[in-house]
């Protein structure tokens, strides 16, 4: 098995209006985007080509929202997994999760 193209933890995964976990993970490896609570079950899953996501201008810098077999999540991805700080959060890791999600399509 590979090393995963892209992978967050401590990720609040949300479908609107409630939360699914705090603490999940999104990983991108062998072409496919998953959505995993904490305890690595799996939320939802699909092949990078079907996924649409982004940033809207009414989220957090810290937040991508991510349209997985019709099912829209809102992603929070802090920094290192960490939940504290400012409550601003950090783009850096949002913005490497969508750059992370547009390279795997293009290689599909």
């Amino acid at each position: 098995m590979s090393e995963p193209e892209f992978s967050a933890r401590g990720v609040r995964i949300a479908r609107w209006p409630r939360s699914l976990t705090r603490a999940g993970e999104v990983r991108i490896e062998d072409g496919r985007l998953a959505l995993l609570t904490s305890y690595g079950s799996e939320i939802d899953s699909a092949p990078v080509s079907a996924v649409r996501a982004g940033r809207p201008w009414f989220a957090k810098p810290d937040e991508a929202v991510a349209t997985v077999n019709g099912t829209r999540y809102r992603l929070t991805l802090h920094k290192d997994g960490a939940g504290g700080g400012d409550g601003h959060g950090d783009s850096a890791e949002s913005g490497r999760f969508l750059a992370a999600l547009k390279r795997a399509a293009r290689k599909r």
